[in-house]
């Protein structure tokens, strides 16, 4: 039809003039958009980035770096200008913003309407009820008889999560009857008793072709993801079947375009619900070795339309450790990286280019085996030596990949 473009046309303006190739932006100078960057080199693609400064994690490697603000309209249109389409490695950029790019013509992946769902607890809640989607009971709080009430219903302690703006672990709290409620817009749940927690992640293009990755065990400390295991131990068949086919119908049923991580709690008799991301997610750097296309790669074929990758794993097991910010040793990184080396060749590492501080996610490793056990002591013990140089055990003798 005259005007339309045909599937994977595109605009000579949203190409590089250099490779012939779009230009995807990224609002957000994050680890996700670094890794993403390094996903993006591979495909021929380039990544501007909108990073707040010029030392944050992907500004540090990337070429086009736009300094900004996700809260700036102006510079985010400006930043906008010349892109193929605009994706995000945060949730935090203002959804009116987000329409105002959208209604100036701006191709938005994902788009307001669906990001909502990830910015906005209390919606997020509000439509997967609808949707007849597992979720814990919960309710919106307005004055703390709200929490009392419901409370009520379901025994103390419950939670209490912020509405908007909060990520790993912020933003969440355990409160008892005696608790003060913290001064900003709430939503109470019940506090659910798990058996463990999963994820799931799944890419979905503007075609509407979806790929859904194996079903994942998350590990959560103080309310940071310490440890991902690929695919989840000892998970009935069918379960990791009803997960993924949940994450998929979520992925439909709200339009997203990109990645939805669908974080879940396993209770022991099903599966609820916990939170919604709609972007690369930290349940899914494992794939960066461990799937035959990594999330972040798989994030730009989506936006950009491409058909999906394969998702299959690479090895039997894979685990993911993150490596967070230690006390100060007299030890350096550099030194510290020499002896994992030797200790384990098989572990890959990622390094974020953060300054460290206790407790901050400064990068992560990954082990591939064909034991879940042991890969997981082995990913388990290179990142605890480079977070706080405990010693780890020589593996050369034994399983490394």
């Amino acid at each position: 039809m005259p005007g339309r473009r045909r599937p994977g046309a595109r605009l000579a303006a949203e190409m590089d003039t250099r490779t012939g190739l779009p230009v995807v932006g990224m609002v957000g100078g994050g680890q996700l958009a670094r890794m993403t960057h390094q996903a993006a080199i591979a495909l021929g693609q380039s990544l501007r980035i909108l990073a707040a400064s010029p030392d944050d994690s992907a500004a540090l490697v990337a070429a086009d770096v736009h300094i900004g603000h996700h809260t700036d309209l102006d510079a985010l249109r400006t930043f906008a200008k010349g892109c193929e389409v605009v994706t995000f490695d945060h949730e935090h950029v203002p959804s009116e913003h987000i329409q105002a790019l959208e209604a100036g013509g701006v191709n938005v992946a994902p788009s307001a309407a669906a990001l909502r769902y990830a910015q906005d607890k209390r919606a997020m809640r509000e439509r997967l009820t609808e949707l007849g989607a597992p979720v814990p009971r919960w309710a919106p709080v307005r004055t703390p008889a709200d929490v009392a009430a419901f409370a009520a219903g379901t025994g103390w302690p419950v939670v209490v999560k912020a509405v908007r703006g909060g990520y790993d672990g912020r933003g969440v709290w355990f409160v008892d009857e005696t608790d003060e409620l913290p001064g900003v817009e709430l939503i109470v749940e019940e506090r659910v008793p798990l058996r463990r927690e999963l994820a799931v992640l799944v890419a979905r293009s503007p075609f509407g072709q979806v790929a859904a990755y194996p079903t994942v065990q998350t590990v959560q400390r103080e309310g940071i993801c310490v440890e991902v295991l690929a695919p989840a131990p000892d998970l009935d068949p069918e379960l990791a079947v009803e997960a993924e086919q949940l994450a998929i119908r979520l992925a439909t049923e709200l339009g997203v375009v990109g990645l939805l991580a669908v974080e879940l709690f396993d209770t022991g008799t099903g599966l609820l619900v916990n939170e919604l991301a709609m972007r690369p997610h930290n349940s899914g750097h494992w794939t960066i070795e461990g799937a035959r296309t990594s999330q972040f790669e798989q994030h730009l074929r989506a936006v950009l339309d491409y058909p999906m990758g394969d998702t299959g794993l690479t090895a039997p097991a894979v685990v993911m450790a993150n490596v967070l910010g230690g006390e100060p040793s007299e030890m350096s990184m550099d030194e510290r990286l020499h002896h994992m080396f030797a200790a384990d060749p098989g572990i890959k590492v990622h390094f974020y280019g953060k300054q460290v501080r206790p407790g901050r996610k400064i990068g992560h490793v990954t082990a591939l085996g064909e034991d879940m056990t042991r890969t997981r002591e082995r990913a388990v013990a290179a990142a605890r030596w480079l977070q706080d140089g405990i010693p780890m055990p020589d593996t050369r003798a034994g399983e490394s990949r």
